[in-house]
């Protein structure tokens, strides 16, 4: 029905709204349009409808029901519903209007109560102190400084899946040989031995010089063993381990097995079926393809041990890890800001407080399942498993992955996060007034809260941006720093700091911490094929994640904690050895067999003890021997 449009109609007491659709129909029923004479045409003000105006209608009724100022003297609007304390103009302050729109006419949508409405624009509101603040007229978005009050946010319930600390059988002593085993077991050396002995098969078919001999889990060992003592004795060349030349005089590896026999290990290493690789490169250029083939059986087993026997505590940390290699293979990365610039790029989660790595993953490159939000927000998300994490985590991460899409979306999983920020990101929107100025003071704080986001300025040697989840802006902290007086003179002083800062500082180091106990004694030497670079860089992580469990354990046992190249010693104490590569090649009469009267031969000996044992299912010998030491 197509409604006429008077220009005023004349007041009348009306009942409710629904006399009024009545009254409006009767009046589109009639063709007649009563037109007013116009008094006096200066002070009359024609009324428009505009989509983009504040003043715009909703509908052909609404327009038509305009009515005179001052036709109905006992007209009062709805009275407003009161939602927040707003700053409001004066009668004096408000400019006379010859219309007024009265919205309380308009028909209501079915279930909702009318109310009378205010046609001016609606104020803007702000953020402070975790509630919603009306902005005065004109007052823009601005940040604050130390003075003014923030509020402290809710942080969820620390929920893990596990009590934090290590997953092992309560009362047992743990050796640190056997603690590395929990990483490299038994069946993780057997599926290596089972790969390495085909492989050795086939390059033996193929005409290779070294001769190959199938190798065992025990030998596989001690090969691990000599790996780990090239990373506490280090040398120019692998081979002057066995020099004969008084320069040199290495007992140790000639020891273990000779420079022939760890050559041929070394060569025919292998970490995946070669079988099962020939299929997979059939593959290659589709989907199907796995770029990481080669190293995912002792991959996911790491992996999955670092999961199985660590539950991290609260506070965790995320960055990158560079492996240095300069092998033929896409998945090299550059980096020119880290001090190894070519090599493979991992992307680490590690306890804060032990620097234990918890989770890792290989960038292969771009991913065709990215999300579409980054690099960096994908990377968080995959890292943090939360069906083995649990809730309640606090993470800390550098400015390659701080946004503020990630840190809301991590709330939506009782998550909260805290880190550098960088300000040129795109999306990213803080207000300009009042922000930290350039030559800005030491210690000098501006802070703005956006909803449950927390952004923060801080002059230090340079401007830090922060941006946290978990923060009051400022607790009343305090740090000592070096400042210039007026006079040029550097005197130590105490400035204030953001508790965002002070707590980045404190629990960001996680990865750097692993990383740091890695690089001391690592194992890493250069090598052609880029899946033997991974072999060495998983056992440094086993390594380094048994050390820290040998700590957690000897704080809880009240015993004293050895050294990090202590435990690399003690791998290579005490490890079966053979005297030759034949069975029967070399054997010597086993000691504690000529202790119980037996004249039993053996071709094993024990590496630190030099002792010759025997080493069979059916006799242990070698347990045995160093039981009773």
């Amino acid at each position: 029905m197509d409604f006429k449009t008077p220009q005023c109609i004349e007041a009348k007491d009306y009942d409710g709204v629904a006399e009024i659709i009545v009254e409006l129909e009767k009046m589109s029923d009639s063709e007649e349009v009563v037109e007013e004479e116009e008094e006096d045409e200066e002070e009359e003000e024609e009324v428009e409808d505009s989509d983009d105006s504040s003043d715009s209608f909703d509908s052909a009724i609404e327009e038509a029901c305009l009515i005179e100022s001052g036709s109905d003297k006992e007209w009062e609007p709805f009275p407003k519903r009161s939602r927040s304390v707003t700053t409001t103009p004066t009668a004096s302050q408000q400019s006379p209007s010859p219309m007024r729109r009265t919205s309380t006419l308009t028909p209501t949508k079915k279930n909702k109560k009318a109310q009378g409405r205010s046609s001016s624009p609606r104020t803007p509101r702000k953020q402070v102190n975790g509630a919603s603040r009306v902005l005065e007229l004109g007052e823009e978005e601005r940040w604050n400084d130390i003075t003014d009050e923030d509020k402290q946010p809710s942080l969820f319930r620390f929920h893990p899946k596990r009590p934090p600390g290590p997953q092992l059988l309560p009362g047992k002593t743990y050796s640190p040989l056997q603690l590395f085993q929990l990483f490299f077991s038994s069946s993780v050396v057997q599926t290596l031995v089972d790969n390495t002995n085909k492989f050795g098969k086939i390059s033996a078919a193929g005409g290779k010089k070294l001769k190959w001999t199938p190798v065992t889990v025990k030998e596989f060992y001690a090969f691990i063993g000599l790996v780990v003592y090239m990373g506490l004795v280090k040398v120019k060349s692998i081979m002057d381990l066995w020099s004969k030349k008084q320069l040199y005089q290495f007992q140790f590896p000639s020891m273990v097995m000779s420079s022939k026999r760890f050559t041929a290990i070394s060569s025919n290493l292998h970490l995946s079926d070669p079988e099962e690789d020939a299929e997979n490169m059939k593959k290659k250029g589709t989907p199907d393809y796995d770029r990481l083939f080669k190293i995912k059986p002792l991959y996911t087993d790491i992996l999955s041990a670092c999961h199985s026997f660590f539950q991290p505590r609260r506070e965790l940390s995320i960055d990158e890890r560079m492996v240095a290699s300069k092998a033929r293979t896409g998945l090299k990365q550059y980096m020119k800001a880290k001090p190894t610039k070519w090599g493979f790029k991992l992307f680490i989660l590690a306890d804060s407080a032990s620097g234990y790595t918890w989770n890792f993953f290989v960038y292969e490159g771009k991913s065709p399942f990215a999300s579409g939000k980054g690099l960096s927000y994908d990377t968080v998300k995959t890292l943090l498993d939360y069906s083995l994490l649990g809730h309640g985590y606090m993470v800390y991460m550098d400015n390659f992955y701080t946004s503020p899409t990630l840190l809301s979306d991590l709330l939506q999983e009782n998550t909260l996060a805290c880190g550098t920020l960088r300000t040129n990101q795109l999306g990213l929107s803080l207000p300009k007034n009042n922000e930290l100025p350039k030559r800005a003071e030491r210690g000098d704080i501006r802070w703005y809260r956006q909803g449950k986001l927390l952004y923060v300025k801080w002059m230090d040697t340079r401007e830090v941006t922060m941006c946290s989840t978990m923060h009051k802006a400022y607790k009343g902290d305090t740090v000592k720093r070096k400042v210039k007086s007026k006079e040029g003179v550097w005197d130590i002083t105490t400035v204030p700091i953001p508790a965002a800062v002070k707590d980045y500082n404190k629990h960001m180091g996680g990865v750097d911490l692993s990383d740091a106990l890695i690089g001391y004694y690592h194992v890493l030497h250069k090598s052609r094929k880029w899946y033997k670079t991974f072999f060495f860089h998983f056992i440094d992580i086993a390594i380094v994640n048994s050390f820290i469990l040998h700590q957690q354990l000897a704080d809880v046992t009240g015993q004293a904690t050895l050294t990090q190249k202590t435990v690399r010693k003690s791998k290579d104490m005490c490890m079966p050895a053979f005297y030759g590569t034949d069975a029967t090649a070399g054997r010597k009469k086993c000691e504690h067999c000529k202790k119980d009267g037996r004249q039993t031969k053996t071709p094993v000996f024990c590496a630190k003890c030099g002792v010759p044992l025997c080493l069979v299912p059916a006799r242990n010998c070698f347990k045995l021997w160093h039981e009773d030491l």
